[in-house]
């Protein structure tokens, strides 16, 4: 069965730090982006960080750059997104997706274009 399950959301006062996970299984991701997307309340998905099948190549969001980083581990098909300096509009529904092979890491993000999505996990930052 194809899927990715998230975990690591929580409440978490401004200025904390969080690191989500998303685990991929029954997928070959040679040549899948990854990419990790917010959906906060009231507004659509949007895309936070993304990183190519290479591990080289991230894409992130303007108002994540500088604290938000997302690794990748190949061998445990899973990455992470790790998360500092959290700010309360950082809140949403963080959704892990892997793209349709040899598409472009820029679009993914840009675009929030996925082939296979999460369920998300829950991100508050409030004081």
């Amino acid at each position: 069965q194809v899927q990715l399950v998230e975990s690591g959301g929580a409440s978490v006062q401004p200025g904390g730090s969080l690191r989500l996970s998303c685990a991929a299984s029954g997928l070959n991701l040679d040549a899948r982006s990854w990419g990790w997307f917010r959906r906060a309340p009231g507004k659509g998905r949007g895309g936070v960080a993304c990183i190519a099948s290479g591990g080289v190549s991230t894409v992130y969001a303007d108002s994540v750059k500088g604290r938000f980083t997302i690794p990748k581990d190949s061998a445990k098909n899973t990455v992470f997104l790790e998360m500092r300096n959290l700010k309360p509009e950082d809140s949403g529904d963080y959704v892990c997706a892997v793209s349709e092979q040899f598409f472009r890491v820029d679009i993914m993000c840009r675009e929030v274009q996925g082939a296979i999505w999460g369920q998300g996990t829950q991100v508050a930052v409030s004081s």
